[in-house]
């Protein structure tokens, strides 16, 4: 019935549901940019500064934003509703449908699909905005969640609510620094998410790329073995997935180990261990933390990944016999239904 009422309105009133879409858009982009003014979010959503004005005393009415000096700012009866938003657009562009296609693609138990609006620039926060409020309702007292580092997976940090009470909830890091920016590190992620859940966090102190000699000095140390002993008991993971030859440059590799890698065919990357299009491991560091076979013995493990110029990094590591859950965007959803031979046409 809501499907056909939704036909409905795209026959006879389809300007209703471009302005919800664009609506929808201001939201989330005042949501990430906030104080945010007039002609800065004309300028990010590329629509004239008197439409956005017109569409934010619509909003404030509403009650959805306040409108201050320093700019527009969502309000907290925005951010609720921005969630049931999230729900009518993916109902409105057919979302669901291709969820439902690129489960059956990959061969996972769900996937989440983040709707792309007039803001391309900010799918990453998108993603993360929405992979946050999927584990903060997942999540349950004395589960030890498990979380790898990278840019989503810190958009993921900075999106998850604050609770307002303490959890019987343990973060750890799935994995070593890389000796890139401590935001984007696990450690750091970790900490990030256990400070706003009001959960308890552990950390690994290990460079990621550390010598293999020297492993089992590192690991046999009190405090690493215990946050190691916490990541082999986590029954909940969420990593992202990096290009190959991106990861690498992060890794700060030899220019000849990268051209080697490329040459090997690895495409993608997670946790230290490099893939190729047929979803095999050609190169792998010496990392601390899960691998593989570890992810078979976590409860549910999800992907973060977004960005069209990700799809095949994404197809090369996502494993039915390791992964449960994709969350992507929806240009991403349907560059990977490309890839993988499925149907890519616009549903509506």
């Amino acid at each position: 019935m809501v499907k056909y009422l939704f036909k409905i309105q795209e026959k006879i009133v389809p300007e209703m549901i471009t302005l919800a879409e664009v609506r929808y858009t201001i939201l989330r982009t005042i949501n990430f940019n906030q104080p945010v003014g007039r002609r800065t979010l004309a300028g990010l959503l590329d629509i004239s500064e008197r439409n956005v004005r017109n569409e934010l005393k619509f909003l404030e009415e509403a009650g959805l934003i306040t409108v201050t000096p320093a700019g527009a700012m969502i309000a907290d009866s925005g951010m609720n509703f921005l969630g049931e938003l999230d729900k009518y657009i993916k109902e409105l562009k057919d979302i669901n449908i291709l969820e439902e296609r690129l489960k059956r693609v990959m061969g996972l138990e769900e996937v989440l699909i983040v709707p792309v609006g007039l803001e391309h620039d900010s799918v990453e926060k998108e993603i993360g905005r929405q992979a946050a409020d999927y584990l903060r309702e997942l999540l349950k007292d004395g589960d030890i969640l498990a979380v790898s580092g990278g840019f989503t997976l810190a958009q993921v940090a900075n999106s998850m609510k604050t609770s307002d009470s303490s959890r019987n909830i343990i973060v750890v890091p799935g994995q070593g620094g890389i000796g890139e920016k401590v935001e984007i590190q696990a450690n750091t992620i970790a900490a990030e998410i256990a400070k706003k859940l009001g959960a308890d966090y552990r950390m690994l102190h290990i460079p990621d790329n550390i010598k293999k000699e020297n492993l089992p000095v590192i690991t046999s140390d009190p405090a690493v073995k215990q946050t190691l002993d916490y990541l082999k008991k986590a029954n909940i993971l969420i990593h992202g997935i990096g290009g190959a030859e991106d990861m690498a440059l992060r890794r700060s590799m030899p220019r000849e180990t990268i051209q080697h890698l490329l040459d090997l065919g690895a495409v993608g990357e997670a946790f230290g261990l490099y893939f190729n299009e047929k979803g095999e491991v050609v190169f792998a560091t010496s990392s601390v933390g899960l691998g593989p076979e570890d992810l078979k013995e976590v409860g549910r493990v999800i992907v973060v990944a977004g960005g069209v110029n990700k799809a095949r990094a994404i197809i090369s590591v996502v494993s039915p016999d390791y992964h449960d859950m994709l969350i992507t965007d929806e240009l991403t959803a349907r560059e990977l239904l490309k890839l993988k031979g499925g149907e890519v046409k616009k549903d509506r």
